[in-house]
Formats: structure tokens, C-alpha cells, sequence
């Protein structure tokens, strides 16, 4: 199997629902939050225990219109039908890689959104831990200094090589990548480094001095922020309670 275009089928039809569903849901969220651009990015999530099969958007679908029937089936071992009309090239390129060679990364979310883009094009990419959300990413963000082009073969295995056991992967000159075992845990992490970068960015802006806390606390913060009993999930299924009352047509 190569890439199921499943548009026309009845939603009782679809293979791995509950994953299309998820990864729609995330989509039309990120849309919601400002954090796509135009018609690129991708997220996916492996289905295969190798990582070679997996879900990932159909190239062109606006993230605010995406349905879970939207959601393309490809293996990574077989070059899909439809590579660059209906699969981004660099979401089959780059998620393939990424699920083959990091197993917990069952889900991957790619983009370019604001805050987090305007990080990675700095030389100095850190986030020092000013607040309780930056302190979320102290010493727990992987970072790429390599871009050697968009993402395609040679480039999306030295990127695969990167993350090593981290949930984020801050790709310079690129944007940002967060993996998770489930959409939920993925999201969660796009999310809040999102807003970790933006709090950076408002601060540095004011001209004051940062007030930075100490490794102790930082570190203290940011395990208590992995240990938090079921927030990646209980944030999500808000979402798809905002949006089972209002589109619930991502459910298609």
C-alpha cells in the first residue's frame, strides 16, 4: 500500500480513525492559533510498530479545513503515488525518517510558527528559564545547527539523527518539531513551547533584564511540569470538545 486516498469513504470506513480524528483536531487548532503558514508543514503519526507506515496530511488542504478523511496513508518504504501533487515530498522525506529512527516518536508535529521560527533563526538558541513555561524546556530541547535545504533525502536522515530522547527539536533556520506517543502529547508540546518562545520574545523586548532562575529551580519546574497528571490529555479533549460543538466535520 502506497497512499489510500479515502475522501469518499464513509466515515465508519476509515482505518485508524482515531488517529485521523486526532491529528485533524490538531490541525484545525493550529490553524485556529496562528502557528500554520499557508498550505506547508505537516504533522503525521506512525501506524506501524517499524514506523514505515504512517498517517500524514494531504498536501494543498488548508489545516483549518482539515478532515479526518483529508489523512494519507504512506510507507515509507515505497515511493507513494501522487509524491508532490497529493504528498508533500518533504513530509514523506522527513516524517518518514523521523518515525524509522526514533521509535518514541510516534507522532510528529512540523511547523513554522512565529515565535518558534523567529528562535531558530538566532545564533544564540537558547530559552533561558524565566518563567514557569520556559522552565518546561530547560535542558530539554534538542538543536539542530545543520539546515542544508528543505528536508529531502540526505537532509531528513542527518535530521533524524538529532532528537536523540528529547520531545522537542528546535530546527535552526527552519522552525520546530515535537514529538509524543500520542497527537495529545505532541500538541501539548507545540503548545507550550510556542508560548515558552513568545514569553521569551515579549520579555527581551522590554529592554529589562531577565529575571533567570536558578538551575535548581529551573530543573525542579520542569520535572514537575512531566510528572503533571494527565494535562497533554485533558487539554486536548478540550479541544475536541470545542470543536465536536463547532466543526464537527473534522470527524469526516
Amino acid at each position: 500500500m502506497s497512499v489510500s486516498q479515502l475522501s469518499d469513504a464513509r466515515p465508519a470506513d476509515l482505518p485508524h480513525r482515531q488517529e485521523r480524528e486526532d491529528l485533524a483536531c490538531a490541525f484545525r487548532w493550529t490553524a485556529r492559533l496562528n502557528m500554520h503558514e499557508a498550505v506547508a508543514n505537516h504533522f503525521s503519526v506512525a501506524v506501524s510498530n517499524d514506523g514505515n507506515e504512517f498517517l500524514v496530511n494531504r498536501y494543498g488542504r488548508h489545516f483549518s479545513k482539515m478532515r479526518a478523511s483529508d489523512i494519507m496513508l504512506v510507507d515509507a518504504r515505497v515511493e507513494p503515488e501522487g509524491l508532490g501533487d497529493v504528498i508533500d515530498p518533504t513530509a514523506y522525506c522527513i516524517h518518514g525518517a523521523m518515525h524509522r529512527n526514533n521509535p518514541q516518536a510516534r507522532c510528529i508535529l512540523h511547523v513554522h510558527s512565529k515565535y518558534a521560527t523567529a528562535l531558530s533563526a538566532l545564533k544564540d538558541t537558547s530559552i533561558p528559564p524565566i518563567d514557569q513555561t520556559t522552565m518546561r524546556y530547560y535542558n530539554r530541547v534538542a538543536v539542530d545547527t545543520g539546515f542544508d535545504g528543505m528536508g529531502l533525502s540526505d537532509e531528513a536522515e542527518r535530521l533524524s539523527g538529532v532528537l536523540g530522547n528529547r520531545s522537542v527539536l528546535l530546527m535552526g533556520q527552519h522552525g520546530v518539531m515535537t514529538v509524543g506517543e500520542t497527537v495529545a502529547k505532541a500538541f501539548d508540546e507545540l503548545y507550550y513551547f510556542e508560548r515558552a518562545c513568545e514569553t521569551l520574545f515579549l520579555a527581551l523586548s522590554s529592554g529589562r533584564d531577565l529575571n533567570v532562575a536558578s538551575d535548581a529551580v529551573a530543573e525542579k519546574t520542569a520535572q514537575q511540569w512531566s510528572e503533571y497528571p494527565g494535562a497533554a490529555e485533558k487539554h486536548f479533549q478540550a479541544l475536541r470538545d470545542i470543536l465536536d460543538e463547532e466543526e464537527p466535520d473534522y470527524r469526516n
